[in-house]
C-alpha cells in the first residue's frame, strides 16, 4: 500500500496558528484554561491544527488528482484557508466551518477516522480538539488533577449533548415555550453549572457570609474585610501584628487587586 503523505508532513500555515496560538493567553471568557491551572497546558489552536493536518493528505499524495506543482499548490492553499479559519477562536464552535474541515477528514480516511488515545493528557487540550473535529477521543493520565480535568472537558459533557436543563428556572420556560430555545451541544448542561454554581455561592454567603463583612471607604467605594491571624507584638507591648507576609490578591493587568492592611 503507497504511503499517502499528510499535509502537516510538508508545510502549514505556521504563521496564522502561532498567532491563534499566542492569542489564546488572553482568552479567559469560555476557555477550558478557566477551569483549572495546568502548568504545561497546550494552545488549542495548535492542537488543533496538528490533529487535522496530521489526517488531510497532502496534494502532492494525488498526482492523478493534482499532476503538477501548480495544482498542487492551488489546493494546498485551500487547505491552507481552512486551516487557518479553523485555528481561529471564535470560530471553535462555527459548525460551517467545523463541518467543513470534516468533511476533508472524512474524504482522506474513506469515512473511518481513526480513534485518538492522549495517554499524558494533563490539560486535555488534544482530546478535546480531536472530540471537536469529530474523532473519538481517550484520554489518560496518572494525575488526578488531570483526570478531573478532562471528565470534565470530555467525559461529562458528551453525555448531555443535546439535552434540555434540569434547572427548575429553565424548566418553567421549557413548559411554557417548549420550542424556545435549542439547547446543541452542551449549552443544556451549562444553563444547569450556571444555575446551581449560583446557588451553591448564595448557600455558602448565607452560612458563612457574615466572616466576609463589607466596608466602605472614605469616597464611599465598597471593600471586603479579610480576616487574618494576629499575635501580640514582644517589642510594642499590647499591640496586635497580623502574621501575613504577602498582601497582594491579584497582579493581573487590569485587575490588580491587594489588601489594605488596617
Amino acid at each position: 500500500m503507497e504511503y499517502k503523505k499528510k499535509l502537516i508532513e510538508v508545510a502549514l500555515p505556521l504563521e496564522a496558528i502561532n498567532a491563534e496560538s499566542a492569542r489564546e493567553k488572553s482568552i479567559r471568557h469560555g476557555h477550558p484554561s478557566t477551569l483549572h491551572l495546568w502548568w504545561a497546558r497546550r494552545p488549542l489552536a495548535a492542537a488543533r491544527a496538528v490533529i487535522w493536518s496530521s489526517l488531510v493528505n497532502d496534494p502532492s499524495s494525488h498526482l492523478e488528482e493534482f499532476p503538477t506543482e501548480e495544482a498542487q499548490n492551488a489546493e494546498r492553499k485551500r487547505l491552507f484557508r481552512i486551516l487557518t479559519e479553523l485555528v481561529k477562536w471564535e470560530n471553535s464552535n462555527n459548525q460551517d466551518i467545523l463541518n467543513a474541515a470534516k468533511a476533508e477528514i472524512m474524504k482522506y480516511t474513506d469515512n473511518n477516522p481513526p480513534a485518538l488515545l492522549d495517554p499524558f493528557a494533563g490539560g486535555g487540550s488534544i482530546p478535546l480538539e480531536a472530540q471537536r473535529l469529530g474523532l473519538e477521543a481517550h484520554a489518560s493520565d496518572l494525575n488526578p488533577v488531570a483526570v478531573m480535568i478532562n471528565k470534565a472537558m470530555i467525559e461529562i459533557p458528551p453525555k448531555f449533548a443535546g439535552q434540555p436543563p434540569v434547572n427548575p428556572e429553565s424548566r418553567k420556560g421549557l413548559l411554557s415555550k417548549p420550542s424556545s430555545t435549542d439547547w446543541r451541544g452542551a449549552s443544556g448542561l451549562a444553563d444547569d453549572v450556571r444555575y446551581y454554581g449560583e446557588w451553591m455561592k448564595k448557600k455558602a454567603f448565607e452560612r458563612i457570609g457574615h466572616l466576609y463583612p463589607k466596608v466602605k471607604d472614605e469616597h464611599g467605594h465598597e471593600h471586603t474585610v479579610i480576616t487574618v491571624t494576629t499575635v501580640f507584638n514582644k517589642f510594642f507591648s499590647r499591640l496586635l501584628t497580623d502574621c501575613s507576609v504577602i498582601f497582594t490578591i491579584s497582579t493581573n493587568l487590569g485587575s490588580c487587586f491587594f489588601t489594605n492592611p488596617i
